[in-house]
């Protein structure tokens, strides 16, 4: 196995960089314009999709460290009015 040192990932980092800044510099006035709109919509609806996920994520954190949240659901979904033969098949008698 081939391990990178620090200095061959800052050298590639810095031609990643290089080659950007390259396009960048090569684009048109009106291309760059563009370019920018679609990366402000881009970012606004990432800022979307954190904000919405944000709740998924805490009840995430919160069934990783409160137990109590599974026998929660495993009450709640026993007393749903589903037909016995699903709950048994389920486990839930």
């Amino acid at each position: 196995m081939d391990s990178q040192t620090s200095a061959d990932k800052k050298s590639i980092f810095n031609k990643i960089n290089t080659n950007l800044e390259d396009f960048w510099s090569n684009l048109s006035e009106n291309q760059q314009s563009i370019l920018k709109k679609v990366w402000s919509i881009l970012t606004y609806k990432w800022q979307w999709q954190i904000i919405l996920n944000a709740p998924f994520l805490v009840i995430w954190v919160l069934d990783r460290t409160i137990p109590a949240v599974h026998s929660f659901d495993m009450q709640l979904i026993s007393s749903l009015p589903i037909p016995m033969i699903i709950k048994t098949y389920l486990g839930f008698s």
